[in-house]
């Protein structure tokens, strides 16, 4: 638990941290309001959900800090989607210093609030799975989840993780950063796909899962 808790702390010091640099430099500028209001979009909501699993369910943490694939189309599969991530990243930064795009406060402000609706989903998928590791794995007595946001979708997660992406680069004042987010979308698919081959081999009760619940991503569409 104690190890637990230096992870959580050194998590969320080095977080403003990086999110400065990876947006006040491009930027060249602290007037960059909109890096400041996502970062407390983003930060502020994740304490929140940390402390709640560090009193209720710490597995959940120490799952979601798990960074090492052993699938090797993962390992590259989440390399790719890192790049591109970081792409998308660093280009409000330069898109606020030069000027590029003219999104209206209202709408970055909205797409703030899709943010953070998609942190809210993100974190009734933990609250419904424990299982729910950063990584792709079957653990030990682990059991298909049904209920919940997975009664809906077969992987909640990654609806959250879309909405998240989708509205980052609104969020942040940037059209051009929507380029690189969108070319995430078919990374993640990528993954749904490899992802549930692997649960289907290895997960008891989970090709019965996947003719109930019809829908990977979207539902109706996906």
């Amino acid at each position: 638990m104690q190890k637990l808790k230096a992870k959580v702390l050194k998590m969320f010091g080095l977080a403003p941290i990086i999110l400065g640099v990876i947006f006040f430099v491009p930027a060249g500028s602290f007037r960059f309001w909109a890096a400041w209001v996502y970062s407390a979009v983003i930060i502020i909501p994740m304490i929140f959900v940390v402390i709640y699993f560090l009193i209720n369910n710490p597995q959940v943490l120490e799952r979601r800090m798990q960074y090492k694939e052993k699938e090797f189309l993962q390992k590259k599969i989440v390399r790719i989607g890192n790049i591109l991530f970081f792409i998308a990243m660093i280009l409000p930064g330069l898109d606020y210093r030069f000027g590029l795009s003219d999104i209206p406060a209202v709408i970055v402000f909205s797409s703030d609030a899709m943010v953070l609706a998609g942190i809210f989903i993100y974190f009734l998928v933990l609250k419904e799975n424990s299982y729910a590791s950063r990584i792709i794995e079957v653990q030990e007595e682990q059991k298909v989840i049904s209920t919940g946001p997975y009664s809906v979708v077969r992987h909640p997660m990654y609806s959250a993780v879309c909405i998240i992406y989708l509205f980052t680069p609104i969020a942040l004042g940037s059209y051009w950063a929507i380029i690189p987010m969108l070319l995430i979308i078919p990374i993640i698919v990528l993954r749904i796909l490899n992802e549930e081959e692997i649960l289907k081999k290895d997960l008891p009760g989970y090709t019965e899962y996947v003719t109930k619940t019809r829908y990977r991503l979207i539902p109706f569409i996906w």
